[in-house]
Parts: C-alpha cells; structure tokens; sequence
C-alpha cells in the first residue's frame, strides 16, 4: 500500500475529527450564551401539569394556556405547564379530585365540584343571587371573594384566581320557556350537584343528573327535554342543534377556580408562589376578556342558526326567584350571614 495515501488518510481523519470536536465545542458555547442571554433555563427545574375539562378553544382552556405561558416567562424557564383540555385527565369531578391528592398540578374547576370538600361554595352557586355580572365580580374581587379562597386553606387545594364561567339558562327542545308553568314536568340535565337538582325541582321540573357529555345523546333521542348552561356550552357542544328554545333567566352565575395543588404548592419556593399567585390572576383577567367576547359571538351565531330566544318579563322573574327561596334555607341556613353580606355589597 502506498505510504502517502495512508498518510493522507490519516491526516483527513484528523482533521475531519478536529473540526466535529471544534464545532461541538462551539455549539455547547453557543447554547450556553444563549441560555445567559435569554435569561432561560435549558431544562425546566419543574415540569408540572394543568386539566381543564373543555375544548382547546374554550376561552378557560386558553386562559389556562395564558397562565402557563407567563409562568414559564416570569420564571425564566424554570417552571414549565403542560396544559391538558378536552377531558383528557378526565371530567370536572375526577380532576378535582386528582388535584386534591396530587396526581394533577393545577386545574381550572367549577365551584360546584368544590361543594363536597368545602360545603360554604354552595353559597357561591345559589340561584339568583347575583343581581347581574357586575354584581358577581364585585363580590368575588373583593373581601368575600378572599375569604372563600382562604376556606380552602387545609384542604389539599390552593386557590389561586377566578374565571368567568357566564350566567346560565335554560333550553329545550319542545316549547318556549316564557314562565314558569312551561318548565313543569320537563326532564332537565343538570351537573352532579344536589343543590342545582333541588333548584330545577323546585321550579317544577324534574332533574337528571348527567354527565356534560352525555347531553347531545339524550337530546337527541329525547331522554332529556331539556339542559342549562352558559352560552359558549350551550354552542360548543352543539346543544342548539337539538334544542333551539332558550330562555335567559340567568337563574346561576357559577363561578370557577385556578387552583393548585397544595402538594405540588409545598414544593414551591416563596418566590415562585408569588410569581404564580400572579400569574393566576393576570391569567384570569384575560379569561374573562376572552369570556365576554366568546360570549357575544356566540350569541349572534345561534340567533342566525334559528335558535329561538325568549326573556322572561319582570314579574316572571319575581316568580322564579321566589320559587327557589327553599333552596337556600335547605343548603346555606349555616351561611345566611355571607349570602345577607353578598345583597348588600354595592
């Protein structure tokens, strides 16, 4: 074999070995300035996870998105949020309970799963006592508002901000609900929370406890006459294609919750509580933005769609609000003080 062939060889592999060595030493450097210069972590020091039960596209899930988002900038990359929708950790009930016991990090929840652990949020869900939105956020921004954060303390739940779930109405798909005799005998979905099946009863109707997904089904083959929910449900799963009457009675406003895990919060420096509790709250004031849009468009949507809308008139109103009254001596009687303080706050 010629001597200088294998002499050049050996010289090319030295020197292509050289260059990879040179080009990975510059490239380990350049990670590293870039890291410094973005002020960012390579690797998160926490990798945790969020669940919200509705669509990618629900204004919630995006609100969740939003909050992960500024986490992950407020903390230079250090904490990373995986946002998970569409039920896929589960629904509302199984994901407050995972939250509860650690298997999630932080979720967006109704306050109508919180009942269980913390009976007092049954105030929160009571029919008609928000005089409108305004009204809602008055109490829930202020001092009361707080205080219903605090109850959770010891709970294995930490709360961190609210969002906005809209007012709730009734639709069906029979007739018109323009009062309240229209609602007798009517087979109406409800969640699976005894207080809001004592409110349909005591309008006259009967309850069905259902779970959300299950409702197009039992319209559509008449298992059900009827459902209630806010607007963006009510168009996002299609509801009106199977029930175009709807009635703005806006018997609940339900609000819901960011929370976090309290094993997952114990894990936290003060420092990062801190940038997350603010997070939270940025985050909600942008749900509830997006909430209030989301709303408007799908209002004008179902209207062109051929839903038919009916308001009840001011003395129908005064008849269903009177015809509650018993729900609230049956589930908040230890609570009549907080729901006395949330009539009076102007």
């Amino acid at each position: 074999m010629d001597k200088r062939i294998v002499k050049a060889g050996g010289t090319a592999v030295l020197i292509v070995v050289l260059a990879m060595g040179i080009l990975a030493l510059w490239n380990a450097k350049f990670k590293e300035e870039f890291s410094l210069f973005s002020g960012r972590s390579t690797v998160p020091e926490y990798v945790f996870t969020y669940a919200d039960n509705q669509p990618d596209d629900y204004p919630t899930t995006q609100g969740a998105k939003r909050f992960a988002q500024l986490v992950f900038e407020r903390t230079n990359g250090r904490i990373k949020i995986n946002v998970f929708s569409g039920e896929n950790m589960g629904d509302e009930n199984q994901i407050a309970e995972q939250l509860q016991y650690g298997g999630i990090d932080f979720a967006r929840v109704s306050v109508m799963m919180l009942t269980d652990i913390k009976p007092k949020f049954n105030v929160l869900q009571l029919p008609y006592i928000y005089r409108d939105e305004t009204h809602m956020w008055k109490v829930l921004d202020g001092t009361i508002g707080e205080e219903f954060k605090e109850e959770l303390n010891g709970s294995g739940l930490v709360a961190l901000s609210w969002f906005d779930a809209g007012a709730r109405n009734f639709y069906n798909s029979s007739h018109p609900i323009e009062k309240i005799e229209d609602l007798r005998k009517m087979r109406i979905r409800v969640a699976k929370s005894d207080m809001m099946a004592a409110m349909v009863e005591a309008l006259g109707a009967k309850a069905v406890p259902m779970a959300y997904s299950q409702v197009y089904a039992a319209l559509e083959t008449s298992s059900i006459d009827g459902a209630e929910n806010n607007w963006p449900s009510y168009e996002t799963m299609n509801h009106y294609e199977v029930a175009k009457y709807i009635t703005l009675d806006a018997h609940s406003r339900i609000p819901e919750m960011q929370l976090a895990s309290q094993s997952t919060w114990e894990r936290l420096k003060k420092e990062d509580q801190e940038i997350i509790r603010a997070c939270g709250e940025e985050s909600a004031l942008y749900e509830r933005e997006l909430w209030k849009i989301r709303e408007e468009s799908v209002k004008e949507k179902l209207k062109e769609a051929g839903c038919i809308v009916t308001e009840l008139s001011p003395s129908e109103q005064v008849r269903f609000r009177a015809s509650v009254m018993s729900v609230y001596q049956t589930y908040c009687s230890d609570y009549i003080d907080v729901v006395n303080r949330i009539a009076q706050e102007r």
